[in-house]
Order: structure tokens, then sequence, then C-alpha cells
């Protein structure tokens, strides 16, 4: 492969990764949505299947990583970190834009959730009291770019984020390589859409379940940047969390994978 196969497999494959997994976050969560109040089981299976499309879109360009944390750990695995930098500027770069164009497919259930004064406060002096409260926190829709702890303890979230990662590429170097080793085959992209649907339902409850720094991060950075009324703050203070717990992950599986099954 080559790097500009990888870069455009991973930018192309992790946008439509968050494009799908941040649209089903949108149709759950905003007001005037068909699917509001659909609950965690469609989150879960939209994320799942979000993971299979990409992965058949991309996996013949770039082996389909669409995830920093796997591209570390095969990093790891292999002793090769050539691409590491190419792999990680595609998948940023992706997540951003999925992330963009959840915004443009929702934008009119955007602005109705955030003008709404059920969502942003009863009056107008409330709603700016509001916004003000959550400038350094999450804001009203926050969740539909990136994730967050339901119970705020460093430790715990980031051992969620870690658990959850391990699972995940453990899987997927067991399970879900392709032939050459360097990325996910025709099976593995539905083993690990699958692993994702359970560690959804099994882990996602504490921090909704980054395991993808791309997929939290890219977001993080469009909510911050995007034109929303009343959109609150992007939570910077917790978004290392999502970012370092997987990479962290990624290197424990992969050490472990290396010592276990290699």
């Amino acid at each position: 492969m080559s790097s500009s196969d990888i870069f455009i497999g991973e930018t192309i494959g992790t946008a439509v990764l968050i494009l799908l997994g941040g649209g089903v976050c949108a149709a759950v969560t905003l007001k005037a949505s068909k699917a509001r109040n659909a609950g965690w089981l469609a989150i879960a299976f939209g994320w799942g299947f979000a993971v299979m499309t990409a992965v058949y879109i991309s996996a013949p360009l770039s082996g389909a990583h669409l995830n920093p944390a796997v591209t570390l750990a095969l990093a790891i695995k292999d002793d090769d970190y050539s691409n590491l930098a190419t792999y990680w500027g595609g998948q940023l770069l992706g997540a951003m834009i999925g992330a963009a164009l959840v915004w443009v497919a929702y934008y009119g259930q955007f602005l109705a959730h955030l003008t709404d004064r059920e969502i942003v406060g009863g009056s107008e002096d409330e709603a700016v009291k509001s916004v003000e409260a959550e400038e350094k926190g999450a804001g009203p829709v926050l969740g539909v770019f990136s994730t967050g702890p339901e119970i705020r303890n460093v430790v715990q979230n980031l051992a969620t984020e870690i658990i959850g990662t391990v699972v995940l590429i453990l899987a997927i170097l067991t399970q879900g390589l392709n032939n050459d080793g360097n990325g996910l085959g025709t099976l593995g992209a539905l083993i690990t859409a699958f692993v994702v649907v359970s560690i959804g339902l099994s882990l996602g409850g504490p921090t909704g379940y980054a395991i993808n720094p791309a997929r939290d991060l890219g977001p993080r950075i469009v909510h911050a940047l995007l034109p929303l009324p009343n959109k609150g703050g992007s939570d910077w203070s917790y978004a290392w969390i999502p970012v370092v717990g997987p990479l962290i992950g990624g290197a424990i599986a992969a050490g472990i994978y290396n010592v276990a099954f290699a």
C-alpha cells in the first residue's frame, strides 16, 4: 500500500464511520428526529454497522484501521512504525469530515434542538445562564460528536476506555486481520462490527466507549468550530481521556498478543 492509498483510504473510511456513528447519535438525541429517544440499543448497533460499512469501503485501499489505537497495535505487533503518521493523519481528517457531514445532514434538527427553550432554558436569561454554565463542560449536543462520562472519575474513566480498547484490539488481532496481517479482512469486518456492538452494550455505559482517539478528538474539534447556537462547551478537560486511554489499551493488547499468540 502506498502512502497516498493509506491516507485516502483512512480519510474516506473514517469519514464514513463517523458519519454513520455520529448520525445515529444525532438521530437518537436531536429534537424533530424521527428516531429520537430510540435508546442505547440503537446507538450500539448503529456504531457496529458504521464500523462494518466503513471497513468494507476502505479495506482495499488502506486495510481499514480507522482507529489510531489499531494502527499503534499493528505497529507494535510488527515492529514497523513507518506509516503511523500517515494513518493517524487520515483518521483524524476523516473523523472531522464525518462530523461535519453529520451537522449538514441534521442541520435543521440541530437548530430546532438548540433553540428550544426546553433544551436551553425557559427564558432568554435562563438560556444565556445555561450556556455560560456549560462552556467549560459538555454542551447539550456534544454527545452527538464526542463521548463523556456519566460519573467523572479520572481513574475509572481512563480504565474503562483502556479495558474496552483491549477487548477490541485483541479481537482484531486474533480474529479480524486480512491475509497480509496489515488490516481488517472481509470476515474480520463483520466480526469487528459485532465486537463493537458487544463493547457498547457491556462497557459503553460509563464513558460512551470512544475506544478510538480519532473518533472522539476529530468530532470534538468540529463541535468547537461549528456555528451552532447555544452549543455550550466542548469539555476539553475530559478530552485527553478518550485519546490516551485507547492508545494505552492498544499498546497493552499488542503486548498481550505478542506474548500469548505470536
